[in-house]
């Protein structure tokens, strides 16, 4: 069953290993090419010293909305041992490696770049995967968050939130704050419609009109949830709805 979760909502849930409490969802990683969360970024704490550790979403096993904890299935000790991050600087490949590689795991950038999270295989024997053969395309959500929407015609808002959708964990809307523009509004886009992510000018350009923004379905958390208000999103937009 698919689940559409704001990421503000999700973050400072508590995650719990199988044998006691990590720390709290801090923000995450995602993937600007295919738009899929890579790694979850935790904060520990008190019972790291105050260190942030990454978390695949494959090992998140449940999600507790009225306790706002997530499950995680990996022990303290596997998290306590596996390489330090420090989240202040871009995630570079050769610490990817490095972490598949304690865990033991098969990289995403091996097998199928869409899944959303490690499979539990043995690596490939030809180690190819140590090869830095691209730089990882790994965005911090709370980087882009503020990255001004650019249309065919002009610019039209922000970004301020995304939704994430289970269980592959993709980004499957961007909330857009267009209140410089239209008082009050926020709407959601779906990351087909982006041309460009634009880091060092901090600008999203997408394949639509400001009118067609300006146009769009009323927004707000709970009608984005129904397939209702998806279909007509993407019927205002002319696309197609692929979701079962």
């Amino acid at each position: 069953m698919r689940h559409l979760r704001k990421l503000a909502d999700l973050s400072g849930y508590h995650l719990y290993a199988s044998d006691g409490e990590i720390g709290e969802l801090k923000q995450v990683y995602f993937d600007d090419q295919h738009w899929v969360v890579r790694y979850c970024v935790v904060h520990t704490g008190s019972w790291l010293l105050g260190q942030d550790v990454l978390i695949v979403p494959a090992v998140i096993t449940a999600v507790d909305e009225e306790n706002k904890r997530l499950e995680v299935s990996l022990t303290r000790e596997q998290i306590k041992n596996c390489p330090p991050v420090d989240t202040a600087l871009p995630v570079s490949r050769h610490y990817e490696q490095e972490y598949y590689r304690y865990y033991n795991w098969e990289p995403y950038w091996i097998g199928d770049p869409l899944a959303g999270a490690a499979s539990y295989n043995p690596p490939p024997k030809t180690g190819e995967e140590l090869k830095d053969l691209e730089h990882p395309h790994l965005r911090s959500s709370d980087e882009v968050k503020g990255y001004h929407i650019q249309a065919q015609d002009g610019e039209i808002g922000h970004v301020v939130d995304f939704f994430l959708e289970e269980p592959e964990w993709t980004v499957r809307y961007l909330e857009i704050d267009t209140n410089n523009w239209l008082p009050g509004k926020k709407v959601s886009i779906s990351p087909a419609w982006i041309q460009q992510v634009d880091w060092a000018s901090e600008e999203v350009t997408v394949d639509l009109t400001r009118n067609a923004i300006q146009t769009a379905p009323d927004y707000d958390p709970i009608t984005i949830t129904s397939r209702d208000y998806q279909l007509k999103l993407y019927k205002h937009y002319g696309m197609k709805f692929d979701q079962e």
